[in-house]
């Protein structure tokens, strides 16, 4: 993919500007196979159970063909109402920023390491990464010239490849959100100062080039995405973590479902103007003073602040605080208030690549214990949405790794009951279009 690398360039002007203040927060979220049929069952468990596969043979071609309407989604949990006086389960969200297939073959490694610990994820897709370089100037930013991209474009090879990996990822069960297109961070036109309309006019840029990408690059005989994106698309994150004020205005607006790009401490969501405000949460720093935002960038600007690549006889050491941060992260919720573990990353190879080891080695640990169920933020949404907002309202009362006193049986057990409560998407039946 020719934009491999370049969130780069981005990622240290944020730095520049600041990004290290107020205990290392900054810097927020500065970004940057094959095709087999879905092998495991649906992330279940109590409360849950598993949703059918995608009925044959119907497959519906959308415009171009680039995507199509196959039915629901394979491998969907189906939520059920905590029952009075359960303990909620430990929800843990694995996230991509800017998700796109390259020589480092990221994106198809992790496909297979979900499929091997039963975690599904959400892939954060930018749009320019299916739009190749001979076409960008169909790409009209806000406030800057047509054509312009902090991250590149891509080529016909790189667009396949992000596709085929796409494809797969759906199938299995994971999201495909947005990290929109240009990825444009900081003054003089970042996101952060776009208006509503302006983050509309980006949002439904993401989409077509979704929904253009076969006319876009010429790949006409290559299978569609097996989704229909203006029904698929319902979450995002923004760049750098920028610009969240009036993009969830605009996301509102057109129907999206949660948003991720801000900060928040480890406590049961709520919902800001509609979406469920899912953001990044602050987690340990082992051996530090401190906590960071749960994302690998993050770490790294806490570790390497000058350089992406930092001193070798260090990473082993810092491959281990991150993995060993987010393991405490989820044991003070998993054995606390159960608040959703959220981690954002990126398909990089920072220090050596030890930040996707850290990445892998937190999924091997946390994925597989009891009652945890490592999710997309569509599916945590569809569980949230689906159980009594007095239920959730009650558990955001505990603090950060702050465990119910009595237990759950006690703090649970008179669970008001709101009859007018609709029904999550998917709390009762898989979704349909």
């Amino acid at each position: 993919m020719t934009a491999a690398g370049r969130r780069t360039t981005v990622q240290r002007k944020a730095l520049a500007a600041g990004a290290l203040a107020v205990a290392l927060i900054g810097a927020l979220g500065g970004c940057a196979g094959s095709d087999p049929a879905a092998t495991k069952p649906a992330p279940g468990g109590a409360g849950a159970k598993k949703g059918p596969a995608a009925a044959p043979n119907a497959v519906r071609l959308i415009g171009d063909g680039s995507t199509a309407y196959t039915g629901a989604q394979p491998r969907q949990p189906v939520w059920k109402r905590l029952e009075p006086g359960a303990a909620p389960p430990q929800f843990v969200v694995f996230s991509w920023d800017g998700a796109g297939e390259d020589s480092q073959k990221l994106f198809s490694h992790f496909r297979t390491v979900g499929k091997k610990y039963d975690a599904t994820m959400t892939y954060f897709l930018s749009g320019v990464y299916l739009l190749p370089e001979a076409k960008k100037d169909l790409y009209e930013p806000p406030q800057h010239s047509a054509g312009r991209s902090d991250i590149g474009f891509n080529d016909t090879e790189g667009i396949r490849a992000t596709v085929r990996e796409l494809r797969g990822a759906w199938q299995e069960g994971n999201e495909i959100g947005t990290h929109f297109n240009g990825h444009f961070c900081g003054a003089d036109g970042g996101v952060g100062e776009w208006s509503v309309d302006e983050w509309k006019s980006e949002i439904n840029q993401a989409k077509s080039f979704v929904k253009n990408w076969k006319g876009n690059s010429g790949l006409r005989t290559e299978q569609p995405l097996p989704f229909d994106y203006d029904k698929e698309l319902v979450g995002a994150r923004t760049p750098c973590l920028e610009g969240r004020k009036n993009f969830v205005k605009a996301a509102s607006q057109l129907g999206f479902r949660y948003d991720t790009s801000g900060v928040n401490d480890q406590i049961w969501p709520k919902k800001d103007l509609g979406l469920w405000d899912l953001s990044m949460q602050l987690v340990p720093v082992p051996g530090r003073a401190f906590e960071t935002l749960s994302m690998d960038y993050n770490f790294m600007v806490n570790q390497s602040p000058d350089t992406t690549q930092g001193d070798p006889s260090q990473r082993e050491y810092w491959g281990d605080q991150m993995r060993d941060g987010l393991v405490q992260a989820f044991q003070r919720s998993y054995q606390g208030n159960r608040a959703p573990l959220i981690i954002g990353n990126h398909f990089e190879s920072w220090n050596g690549g030890v930040y996707m080891r850290a990445i892998e080695e937190t999924i091997a640990t946390v994925c597989v214990q009891k009652d945890v169920k490592c999710v997309s933020f569509r599916q945590l949404a569809d569980w949230l949405d689906a159980q009594d907002p007095a239920v959730v309202a009650k558990m955001r009362t505990l603090k950060v790794g702050e465990a119910p006193a009595g237990g759950w049986k006690t703090f649970l057990a008179s669970q008001p009951t709101h009859p007018s409560a609709a029904p999550a998407q998917g709390a009762t039946k898989p979704k349909t279009h």
